[in-house]
């Protein structure tokens, strides 16, 4: 997958993915990461890429000749997402969607944002990662980048983790996980875990990421239309057994 990223700091965004699970992924030819430094298309000697807003306000605003050039010379992948606050949440479904495409583009605004004839002309959508504002897209380019690669296959050791944690194919929050010791601190990993009971195991842990749901988040299990028969009778059976 080739994954294009203009900004005026790629080396930020570089150096967050060439660590850990996207430096592999990288490093094994799986993610084709390109980061394009947005100022090498500035025009002056001091490579601006920012000027003063038309009708006066606070801040700056990013000028369109070099998103437009820098993107023009790439070629990226479409769709060009710019990354803001107004455009559609970014969840795991999206990231989903865009594991099975041959490629796409992120926009990384900073400043007081970008010129308006950018969003209009040239980006095919814009994301947004949550009602939070930060001081530019970075950030929230590199959170899309490992959703995304993480799900490319081969990306990571066990094939079976993106199906199984939280948002995979339950649609729910993963249950609890424990490792060694058994005991730590007086407080014991559950019985079921250690039973050796694989369907029994299974039916705990559907259970707790239903009890954790519907606590944190009904609005998963609504998603799926409620409660089954199957899941009412599953969190009979473990109630005096839920995980907060």
């Amino acid at each position: 997958m080739r994954i294009d990223v203009f900004t005026i700091f790629a080396g930020l965004v570089d150096t967050f993915c060439s660590e850990s699970l996207l430096g592999k992924a990288r490093s094994n030819g799986l993610l084709d990461l390109r980061c394009h430094d947005l100022r090498e298309h500035a025009t002056d000697a001091h490579r601006t890429v920012d000027d003063s807003p038309f009708g006066g306000g606070a801040g700056m605003v990013m000028r369109p000749e070099p998103i437009f050039a820098s993107v023009e010379a790439a070629k990226p992948p479409r769709p060009l997402f710019l990354l803001g606050p107004g455009g559609r949440r970014f969840d795991q479904r999206l990231a989903q969607e865009l594991a099975a495409s041959d490629g796409f583009s992120l926009l990384c605004g900073r400043y007081e944002g970008i010129d308006h004839r950018v969003r209009e002309h040239l980006v095919d959508e814009e994301l947004s990662i949550g009602d939070v504002v930060l001081s530019g897209g970075e950030v929230a380019a590199c959170l899309i980048i490992e959703a995304v690669t993480r799900l490319l296959p081969g990306a990571m050791g066990n094939s079976v983790s993106p199906v199984t944690e939280s948002f995979g194919a339950s649609g729910l929050l993963e249950e609890p996980q424990f490792t060694r010791p058994a005991t730590f601190r007086e407080w014991d990993v559950p019985a079921v875990l250690r039973s050796g009971d694989h369907a029994r195991i299974a039916r705990w842990r559907r259970a707790q990421a239903l009890h954790r749901s519907l606590r944190y988040r009904p609005d998963l299990v609504e998603a799926l239309g409620g409660l089954s028969d199957d899941d009412r009778r599953l969190l009979e059976e473990f109630a005096s057994a839920a995980y907060p």
